[in-house]
């Protein structure tokens, strides 16, 4: 019944679910999961590879382990999944490599006046546009970001974006 309807989640569950509770055909049946079109269900991707990480490291196949570990916590860290990020870390641990620890929560270590700064700047914006846009001098922005980068552990303007995406304007 389930594999005559269209629901391509039930199918992703169905792929994950095989590849979990297989017995020797495990490794076939996690490579096919990964194999499918993940594209716009990055979480499902992230469970994969965690589960098959796992397999792999209790197969005592720790190196290859690492790869799809390694995935699933950026995977996770990206969609602010803290719970599967941690649980992923700690596999990573007991493979023998140790992970920095994000913080997904970066809006909640800037103060209103950095977060405003932090997010015009991830838009791309220059000092002096967010200076003008906040009355500020655009040596002040400069300062206001040299104290922002630390608190983010990034070093760029580019890695801005990747941790703080556009807020939902719609919402105010």
């Amino acid at each position: 019944m389930a594999a005559s309807t269209s629901s391509p989640a039930l199918h992703i569950g169905l792929r994950y679910a095989r590849a979990v509770l297989a017995g020797d055909d495990a490794e076939k049946l996690f490579a096919e999961a990964l194999e499918a079109d993940l594209t716009g269900w990055p979480a499902e991707r992230g469970r994969l590879h965690l589960a098959y990480g796992e397999w792999l490291r209790r197969q005592r196949r720790v190196v290859e382990s690492r790869a799809h570990l390694r995935t699933a916590r950026e995977t996770f860290d990206a969609l602010g999944f803290t719970a599967w990020s941690e649980r992923a870390r700690l596999e990573l641990r007991s493979a023998g490599e140790s992970s920095p620890n994000r913080n997904p929560d970066a809006r909640d270590q800037l103060t209103p006046h950095e977060l405003s700064i932090a997010q015009l700047a991830a838009q791309g914006l220059t000092n002096r546009e967010i200076g003008q846009r906040l009355y500020l001098s655009h040596r002040t922005v400069s300062t206001h970001l040299h104290r922002i980068f630390p608190k983010l552990g990034i070093s760029s303007r580019g890695d801005l974006a990747a941790l703080l995406p556009p807020a939902d304007d719609s919402a105010a």
